[in-house]
């Protein structure tokens, strides 16, 4: 009877993934080598909170996070980057819904955005 239950949770754990999966690469819409490269320059590093005394924020260690899971082959992805991809997408669908009034193009908004790797302007 236990092989039975754990098969089930395995089936609804396995259906969780695949959602939290579909919903990061929905509100994931840059590539990697765009992310990287745009984690980079001066507004990626200057945007968001820093923690614990570091120079990095936490938007921009999400980013470089980012990149390495969307590298990794699906199949190799762990329980620690379901839980990332499912943060990133909180904070993507929140901060969509506070954008600036004018000038998104050049706002730290979108800069944030991009650091955790969706580019507003992008369709």
């Amino acid at each position: 009877m236990s092989g039975e239950a754990d098969g089930d949770e395995a089936g609804r754990d396995e259906a969780g993934r695949e959602e939290i999966w579909q919903e990061f690469r929905e509100a994931v819409n840059m590539t990697p080598k765009e992310l990287e490269e745009w984690l980079e320059t001066d507004e990626a590093q200057e945007v968001g909170q820093k923690s614990g005394g570091s120079g990095e924020s936490t938007g921009h260690a999400s980013g470089r996070r980012i990149v390495q899971i969307l590298r990794a082959r699906k199949a190799d992805l762990g329980d620690d980057d379901y839980e990332h991809m499912r943060k990133v997408v909180g904070y993507v669908h929140r901060h969509l819904a506070q954008g600036p009034g004018s000038d998104v193009e050049h706002s730290r908004w979108r800069y944030s955005l991009m650091n955790w790797g969706h580019d507003p302007l992008k369709s």
